[in-house]
């Protein structure tokens, strides 16, 4: 009832307004009856905006971080994803995975409409990251067809880490319907489960028209969150590193000194004040640093 409420009253008018956004495709959805729409994953809005513009409600599997956050903001996402027809998917691997998986299974056999992102997390850089197999899971134990669902802009209205969204317009393109019954009783098949997940990943590259990367888009996270971490560390150790020349304690005036040598022998080299003041009878004093010793051209000497 809630769900109703957002979507016809108070929140759906508003966004079409504001964002107007544009759709493709929608023919190629279900009147009735499950399906499962996979969809690529640039922005939070991605789960605002699709189901937005589906005319029957969509369930989403959601990451179960959002709905466990504390504070006043943690308990009104929650509080957004529940009243949005969202379940927290665990993403953990294991039994937990499993189950989470399960009650997607529990919505297409009660004929519904599941939301999933086979990529897991949102794309860091507006490219089309590789799937991950749940989604392969879900559709051959549940025997239901796949719509791909390429959003389009909306990584421009909301990258990640900004909180209110840019107010430009984006779109929604539904593909066809793909059919996988012919995997019919093989969903614990590893490899028909990579063939379905990269099918899948294929249409939506098609059309999205994002470029393709064969590495899991948790995986480059991790990397890029590394290498931030890694460069205040770096930094710290080149500073602490840095090469520090100490002052000689006492320098006469005039004396030479060599970058490297022994202080026993820079002071060896330096005389006192009395013996830099003693010259022999008849011997000369060395020339200034800079002064050519050789009497200048065409000076005759006495």
């Amino acid at each position: 009832m809630i769900y109703w409420v957002l979507k016809k009253i108070f929140l759906g008018p508003v966004l079409k307004v504001l964002f107007r956004p544009w759709t493709k495709g929608l023919d190629n959805l279900p009147l009735d009856g499950p399906a499962v729409l996979a969809s690529n994953h640039l922005s939070f809005s991605d789960s605002i905006f699709m189901p937005l513009m589906v005319p029957r409600p969509v369930v989403f599997l959601a990451k179960s971080d959002y709905f466990t956050g504390r504070g006043i903001k943690g308990r009104l996402t929650a509080a957004f994803f529940k009243l949005t027809n969202q379940l927290p998917m665990d993403r953990s691997g294991g039994a937990a995975s499993a189950n989470s998986l399960q009650t997607g299974v529990e919505v297409l056999n009660g004929g519904g409409l599941l939301g999933i992102y086979p990529e897991g997390t949102r794309s860091p850089d507006g490219r089309l990251y590789r799937g991950k197999v749940g989604v392969a899971k879900l559709v051959l134990t549940a025997n239901v067809p796949v719509i791909p669902v390429a959003m389009i802009g909306t990584d421009k209205v909301q990258p990640i880490g900004r909180r209110i969204p840019s107010i430009r317009r984006l779109g929604v393109i539904f593909g066809e319907p793909m059919d996988f019954s012919r995997y019919q009783g093989m969903a614990d098949d590893r490899f028909v489960q990579r063939s379905v997940t990269d099918e899948i990943m294929y249409e939506l590259m098609r059309l999205s028209g994002q470029e393709y990367v064969d590495s899991y888009a948790s995986t480059i996270k991790d990397k890029l969150a590394a290498d931030k971490s890694a460069k205040p560390a770096a930094a710290k150790d080149a500073k602490v590193a840095a090469v520090r020349i100490e002052p000689q304690d006492t320098i006469a005036p005039g004396t030479v000194t060599v970058i490297g040598t022994k202080k026993a022998t820079a002071e060896a080299a330096v005389e006192t004040p009395a013996e830099a003041a003693t010259v022999e009878p008849g011997q000369g004093t060395m020339p200034d640093a800079g002064t050519d010793a050789t009497p200048d051209a065409g000076t005759s000497t006495p």
